[in-house]
């Protein structure tokens, strides 16, 4: 026997020998239907929303990038866009970059 360690106490036989069951499942999957609900559909709601926005381009259409740059399109291609953000001034961006578009008159007001 050592001092360090204590021994063993045999558990009382009272029917139920072998462990929790069920019930220690019902925590871990009530978590992970929460996270679920919680995290993993709303974020994939938001990426249809997003992936349709992207699909639905179209010239003229005056849009705003994650970056928060302004402008009208002025050229679509499958993968990029191509923004007239001031009288002559083009830039390139990927389609995905687009955040919004924005209701027409917009980029007159600024």
């Amino acid at each position: 026997m050592s001092f360090f360690i204590s021994d063993a106490m045999a558990q009382a036989a009272s029917g139920s020998a072998s462990g929790p069951g069920l019930e220690g499942l019902i925590l871990p999957i009530g978590l992970i239907i929460m996270l679920y609900f919680l995290m993993i559909r709303p974020q994939m709601k938001r990426q249809k929303e997003h992936k349709k926005l992207v699909e639905s381009l179209s010239k003229g259409d005056e849009v705003q990038t994650e970056g928060g740059m302004m402008g009208k399109i002025s050229d679509l291609d499958e993968n990029f866009v191509k923004l007239e953000i001031a009288e002559g001034t083009l830039v390139k961006f990927r389609r995905s970059a687009v955040a919004a578009v924005m209701p027409k008159g917009t980029l007159k007001e600024l």
